[in-house]
């Protein structure tokens, strides 16, 4: 059997008339009075307006919230740029203070250089010192190659360092005058009156060196200037060493002891004067 289509259908054009006639009237509507659509645009403002103040408002959120954080992302580059330059400044006077500081010390063995212009030197710096919190054995940069020999005289701080007890190519070893094996032959330059100044780790803890050997009746005070001796064996004469202190004779009565107070600084050498002439030359 043949099944017959009961489906209902409405052709296109038809539905197309409908909704022009549609729009039509209602163009025609609004046209003539507006009032009559004022109930639905009523009931559409009631609805709408909320969703519009709370779409309004969460916008205007989300806006502060996004000119916060683009506040704070630009306080943030602006902090890093800011330490980036501090860091810099900070890196720049700390060389400063350190050119400023050298240049100090540079003068200083310039103005040690004129006060002890009869003798040749050459400048050097202080590479490495033994263990220890002063510099009683160090090793500065210039050796052989720069004329160094052992025996020379090691001047700085406007007085006597040491004594160069080493030397390699292009580096030697001093020996300080507060080292323990140190004795040196000095003299007051007031009266030339004879004596030893001799090193001492431990007294050197209260900035003192020990003064011994002075002849009882020899004529030497307290702040007397005192220097390296004429009859020195391996000392250029005349190099200034301390001021003595606390002058008094031994239990013996025969000898007179006392302190030195060093003009050197040994607590942070940096830079020192060699002089390159020994004192077996002069004598000869």
């Amino acid at each position: 059997m043949e099944q017959s289509n009961s489906k209902f259908s409405i052709p296109a054009k038809t539905v197309l008339g409908i909704l022009i006639f549609i729009c039509v009237i209602l163009i025609g509507i609004t046209s003539i009075n507006n009032s009559i659509l004022a109930p639905v645009q009523s009931v559409i403002g009631s609805v709408l307006a909320p969703m519009q103040r709370t779409i309004n408002r969460a916008g205007a959120a989300i806006n502060d919230k996004l000119a916060a954080t683009v506040k704070m992302w630009s306080a943030l580059d602006e902090n890093k740029n800011l330490k980036d330059r501090i860091a810099k400044l900070t890196e720049e006077n700390n060389k400063l203070i350190l050119e400023t500081a050298e240049l100090k010390r540079l003068r200083e063995l310039y103005e040690l250089d004129t006060e002890y212009m009869d003798y040749p030197k050459v400048g050097a710096r202080i590479i490495s010192k033994d263990s220890g919190n002063w510099f009683h054995i160090f090793h500065i940069d210039k050796g052989a190659d720069a004329g160094i020999k052992v025996d020379m005289n090691v001047v700085a701080d406007g007085g006597l360092v040491g004594i160069v007890i080493a030397v390699g190519s292009n580096y030697s070893t001093v020996r300080s005058i507060i080292d323990d094996e140190s004795n040196v032959s000095a003299m007051s330059a007031r009266t030339a009156a004879n004596c030893i100044v001799a090193g001492d780790l431990m007294l050197y803890n209260e900035g003192n060196l020990r003064l011994i050997n002075i002849k009882k009746g020899d004529d030497i005070a307290q702040d007397d200037r005192i220097v390296t001796s004429d009859i020195s064996a391996k000392f250029l004469p005349g190099i200034l060493i301390g001021f003595a202190s606390d002058i008094e004779t031994n239990p013996t009565n025969l000898t007179e002891s006392g302190k030195v107070v060093p003009v050197v600084n040994f607590n942070n050498l940096r830079e020192v004067l060699v002089i390159t002439e020994l004192k077996e030359n002069i004598s000869e």
